[in-house]
């Protein structure tokens, strides 16, 4: 069943009452997703909104790679400077070599762990916003493999800003808590229900050989040349 519930003021623990906007919060099949509320959402992302989405780590929340009024909108909700990288998140594989320079190697890499929870840094083209990439000129790539970011991006055939909904050390879980730490930013949340988070393994491809930064979830025993 779809729901959808407009943000408002609520007590969420005793003594305690936090302020949510105008944002709209809709259930969403996690496996089979809404294709009218998919086309919601892209419709946000074609407007320059920002919004919230699961991913198979923990709920992302972003906008379109274009959008700087949006951008900075997601840098104020996580009280980051506009020096701080962000990742992005294309459609699909065939995807990223607009972006990102690929080398034989690092393809081979991607195409054995793509979607995955994986952040790949990879060279980045000039198609890449300058504040997106770092001082190496790199940028961090996510292919997620979960139906509901998949279908978005896809159909709406641009990469999308990611950032984690992490405040004061806390991971927002569910649409709930998302809503009680971003709502009165955000213009769409997708809930699909609790995500017990986790990270995302970090695997740097932009020199001679792989990297593994950060290992989080997925199997990295194939992270070779």
């Amino acid at each position: 069943m779809i729901e959808a519930r407009a943000c408002d003021v609520k007590s969420l623990e005793p003594g305690v009452l936090m302020t949510y906007s105008n944002c709209m919060q809709l259930k969403i099949d996690p496996e089979f997703p809404e294709p009218r509320i998919i086309s919601h959402a892209v419709a946000v992302l074609e407007r320059g909104g920002v919004l919230a989405y699961p991913t198979d780590t923990n709920y992302g929340m972003g906008c379109a790679i274009y959008e700087d009024e949006a951008i900075s909108r997601v840098l104020k909700l996580k009280n980051l400077d506009k020096h701080h990288l962000l990742s992005i998140i294309c459609p699909d594989l065939s995807d990223i070599a607009r972006y990102a320079i690929l080398e034989n190697n690092a393809y081979q890499i991607m195409k054995r762990h793509l979607p995955g929870p994986y952040t790949f840094i990879l060279k980045a083209t000039p198609e890449v916003p300058k504040i997106f990439r770092s001082e190496r000129q790199t940028v961090g790539i996510r292919v997620p493999d979960h139906p509901v970011v998949l279908m978005m991006t896809r159909i709406f055939r641009k990469p999308i800003v990611s950032t984690s909904t992490v405040v004061a050390n806390r991971v927002c879980r569910n649409g709930t808590e998302i809503n009680r730490d971003f709502g009165h930013g955000l213009d769409l949340i997708l809930d699909t229900g609790t995500i017990e988070p986790k990270d995302s393994t970090v695997i740097d491809l932009s020199g001679p050989y792989p990297v593994v930064e950060r290992q989080g979830a997925g199997d990295i025993s194939r992270i070779v040349v």
